[in-house]
């Protein structure tokens, strides 16, 4: 099968050799992380739910559009109080019934965003201090049409729009640095050291040449920092501690800096009842977050989609952008010599996933590569990976793939 696969030299300075790079990283209790996971969940338990239900069948659904509007709270040294509640939205369209079979799409994404807020956070009491919100309609005619066109007889899916994907390949060391350090403050053998270190962390990183700062954001916990002093001693826990990690992951310098926002002797310091920002005002939205690598990478290609939500059978803005992260991984770990490999896919709405409008890849080599090597290989790892799209959106449905 022919496909518009495109293999070409990178025409620009990779990133790893510029001067500059800034990389960031919102952590899972970022309320922008939180709205995503929620939404992609809720996409999970409906494909569950399609199948089981449906004729082993997932249907048309886009749950992306979510909103987590910040509560109100009181905190101070030992103690914490919400004094108004957080409120979770989530919309979108999904089919609710089939061959008369009802499915509860709106009672479906509460339950989940209730079990998701629960398993993701630790300080924050769901039931009582979040109030849940579920405006799914139905979808459009038109978009359904195209979702369900070719099902009957299994063939490749139809694109729901015209859009494209990016992905790219190896991380940078400060980009290595930031995804891991917000995974290590909120992993959960940390969460036992240090246990005030709430799940709303911020990592931001910025190189320069060979010398790498991290600001990191952390809402502190307000029931286990009794005074100042502890606060501060908590502080400097976590900056001696990811500079010890720091100097695992990369051979650099680095310097790392923890709520450079706190007043100099003042109590008036990033305090919090649940270790989340948005108890007291901060909002967050589908998309506006971590790209599908976990990052995000201004200096890099990147594409404005939300994925979280998206259904995983023919929304190109969910599965292209994975596709292409996982195709530019495959290609460098054939080649791990590559410097960097960039890759875009585009779509035509209403055409086979499987048959891109075009796959570009566009690859910076080491010394003494073969080009012309690499580039017949990639092709064939891109055109593998395209012809079994059918089973790649099988395990995105089923949570395999992060989005965020």
């Amino acid at each position: 099968m022919s496909r518009n696969i495109s293999v070409n030299r990178l025409s620009g300075t990779p990133v790893s050799q510029q001067k500059v790079e800034y990389v960031e990283r919102k952590g899972i209790g970022h309320p922008d992380s939180l709205i995503d996971g929620i939404c992609d969940a809720t996409s999970h338990a409906l494909s569950r739910e399609y199948l089981e239900r449906c004729d082993n069948t997932i249907l048309h659904h886009n749950v992306d559009k979510g909103l987590i509007i910040g509560g109100a709270s009181q905190a101070r040294f030992g103690y914490g109080k919400i004094t108004k509640k957080i409120e979770v939205i989530v919309a979108g369209r999904a089919t609710d019934r089939y061959r008369g079979v009802k499915i509860d799409v709106n009672d479906i994404a509460k339950e989940v965003a209730m079990k998701y807020l629960k398993e993701n956070t630790r300080f924050l009491d769901v039931n009582n201090e979040v109030t849940f919100v579920s405006k799914i309609a139905r979808g459009s005619a038109d978009l359904t049409d195209v979702f369900i066109r070719n099902s009957k007889n299994n063939d490749v899916p139809l694109a729901n729009d015209t859009s494209f994907g990016i992905g790219f390949a190896p991380f940078t060391d400060i980009e290595k640095l930031v995804l891991e350090t917000e995974r290590y403050l909120n992993s959960r053998a940390y969460k036992a050291i240090l246990p005030s270190v709430g799940e709303d962390i911020k990592v931001m990183g910025f190189r320069n040449g060979d010398e790498i700062t991290l600001t990191i954001a952390i809402a502190f916990v307000a029931k286990l920092v009794k005074n100042l002093d502890i606060y501060l001693s908590y502080k400097e826990k976590v900056r001696k501690d990811v500079l010890r990690f720091a100097a695992k992951l990369v051979d650099k310098k680095v310097n790392v800096f923890v709520n450079t926002a706190d007043p100099e002797d003042s109590d008036a310091v990033y305090l919090t009842k649940t270790g989340l920002s948005c108890e007291a005002g901060d909002d967050g939205s589908v998309g506006r977050g971590n790209r599908v690598n976990g990052l995000i990478t201004p200096f890099r290609p990147m594409s404005l989609e939300a994925a979280a939500g998206k259904n995983p059978i023919n929304h190109i803005g969910k599965i292209y952008n994975i596709l292409a992260t996982e195709i530019a991984n495959d290609v460098v770990k054939n080649y791990p010599s590559i410097i960097e490999c960039n890759l875009a896919i585009m779509s035509q709405i209403g055409k086979k996933i499987d048959q891109p409008l075009n796959l570009n890849l566009e690859i910076a080599t080491g010394k003494g590569e073969n080009f012309d090597n690499i580039k017949s290989k990639a092709k064939y790892i891109a055109d593998g990976r395209l012809e079994k799209i059918g089973d790649f959106t099988i395990d995105i449905s089923l949570g395999k793939y992060k989005t965020f």
